[in-house]
């Protein structure tokens, strides 16, 4: 048995290696579907068909997320990512040596079933094993891995971009082997999720995993005896609820299923995936061409990386419901303005812009500066706000007995609409053309009213005590702040018992543990 590493941080770095996949497919499309070798291989794909080759990826994702709860809670958090991995080299095997768009779709169907497996169960894994006060960055570097992927894969297609022939795509979508290789080797060296552990019973495994990652290994720890009794506790309760898929609606649980599903959906809603799958479209109908383009869409893949690595050192004091809120907000007025400023000073290009037949309308000088940078604006918000909170939102919101497959229903929530959009977007830039940037800019104000009336604060909470932010009779959304933890009391609680036992009395009981649970 190889030894396992417990520092969070180390955990979080090759877990979400999981989401440096879903980053990887995204540029592998994004820095290639503008280059003049794409475009002669696959016949100038364009509207449903560059649609349904851009939307495969989501497509599997769907399909990955519906087995991932399942198979989560079967073989546990970590195992399950592994096995998402086994699809992606098969995924990227079938791109590599495809023939046509119908392998291509294919290829990326299969790799989708591993993101959907990855992007569910890599946030309840990092959910499970981190600290309150740090569990949201500790989600967000699942974010800040999705972005360095679409980074580095974008500069990659960019360099292949230069080899002629086939061989440019095959030799950039053959890098996606590197990130998957990398995590299926550092997997075997991290500890199981605690709370799996204890819902499966076993108890001191749970137990040891848990001090180890919250006490330096010291069972005796007020923190670890007082969260150990939390989960326990609740874990009981859970069981005496409702089984099977009403649990999902039953006694409040509705509430967090709407907030779980609902906050992936308006993550895709906002439109700003528009801007990481096509922004070379984009940027096309604002006038850049060739390596400009694929250069101005690289400084937006950095943008990206450099501000949500930003937020990570501020998401768990600022709180969730302020950065879902005024973000959205933000993005819908940037998505206002570039659909504003293509309406009024465009020009319709019926035989597409360059032979692009994806965009069909162009402005030139101010107007295109502009349209450059709230496209650079929008990105930089979604990177602060909705990008990396959606994912710790939905993380937190389940109940132990739910999460795996809780995360997994959001997961579906995100892909289908990534999916619906992969596929609408490029018909509707060839039809309604700006229209599309104001139909994403009225969906964000929506996102907005919606998180404000019912999106209660987590952050610095137990996953156990959000549970009661969720019940019948708890407060209202907007009334929830920043930390307020049942937690901290919890562990005086346990300190203040300790001080006072006499020595004869047994540790098992002292520290909370009972005999057989520690046996």
């Amino acid at each position: 048995m190889l030894p396992k590493i417990y520092n969070t941080y180390f955990l979080a770095i090759i877990a979400t290696i999981g989401g440096m996949l879903f980053g990887f497919d995204i540029s592998s499309m994004s820095a290639i579907i503008g280059t003049p070798q794409y475009v002669s291989y696959f016949d100038n794909p364009h509207g449903i068909i560059q649609g349904a080759i851009g939307s495969a990826l989501a497509a599997g994702s769907v399909v990955g997320s519906l087995f991932a709860g399942p198979l989560s809670d079967k073989i546990g958090r970590r195992d399950a990512i592994f096995v998402g991995c086994l699809f992606w080299l098969v995924g990227t095997a079938i791109q590599v040596a495809c023939n046509g768009y119908g392998m291509l779709i294919g290829g990326r169907i299969v790799n989708g079933i591993c993101v959907g497996i990855t992007s569910s169960q890599v946030p309840v894994y990092l959910a499970e094993i981190a600290k309150k006060e740090k569990r949201g960055s500790i989600i967000v570097i699942q974010q800040l891995a999705i972005e360095w992927g679409i980074l580095f894969m974008f500069f990659i297609g960019y360099g292949c971009s230069f080899i002629a022939g086939p061989a440019s795509f095959r030799t950039a979508w053959g890098c996606q082997f590197i990130p998957a290789v990398i995590l299926m080797l550092g997997i075997p060296f991290l500890p199981r999720s605690p709370r799996w552990l204890a819902k499966v019973g076993r108890t001191k495994q749970a137990i040891e995993v848990l001090a180890r990652i919250q006490a330096n290994g010291n069972i005796e720890d007020p923190l670890v005896v007082a969260e150990w009794e939390e989960i326990t506790t609740v874990l009981a309760l859970e069981r005496e609820g409702v089984k099977g898929w009403r649990k999902f609606f039953k006694n409040g649980m509705w509430r967090r299923t709407i907030a779980g599903m609902s906050v992936q959906a308006w993550q895709q809603m906002s439109g700003a995936n528009v801007m990481t799958y096509y922004v070379v479209y984009v940027f096309q109908m604002a006038g850049l061409t060739g390596n400009i383009n694929l250069i101005s869409s690289g400084v937006q893949y950095a943008l990206f990386v450099v501000f949500t690595g930003i937020v990570f050192f501020f998401i768990d004091s600022t709180g969730r419901r302020p950065l879902l809120i005024y973000g959205a907000i933000g993005m819908g007025i940037c998505q206002f303005v570039v659909g504003g400023v293509l309406g009024s000073y465009g020009t319709y290009v019926p035989n597409g812009v360059g032979g692009n037949l994806n965009v069909i309308v162009s402005v030139t000088g101010s107007p295109s500066h502009v349209v450059i940078a709230f496209s650079y604006l929008l990105i930089i918000v979604y990177a602060l706000t909705l990008a990396p909170v959606a994912w710790v939102y939905a993380a937190e919101v389940w109940s132990l007995e739910t999460r795996a497959t809780g995360m997994a229903l959001a997961a579906v929530a995100n892909w289908l609409f990534n999916f619906a959009l992969g596929l609408f977007v490029p018909p509707a830039f060839a039809t309604i053309s700006w229209k599309t940037f104001i139909i994403f800019g009225a969906l964000c104000f929506a996102a907005a009213v919606q998180a404000y009336l019912t999106y209660p604060e987590t952050a610095k909470k137990s996953l156990e005590e959000i549970e009661i932010m969720f019940s019948k009779g708890g407060p209202k959304p907007w009334k929830t702040r920043v930390g307020e933890s049942r937690l901290d009391a919890e562990i005086e609680r346990v300190r203040a018992r300790k001080f006072s036992a006499a020595t004869a009395v047994a540790p098992e009981k002292d520290l909370g543990y009972s005999e057989k649970e520690f046996a």
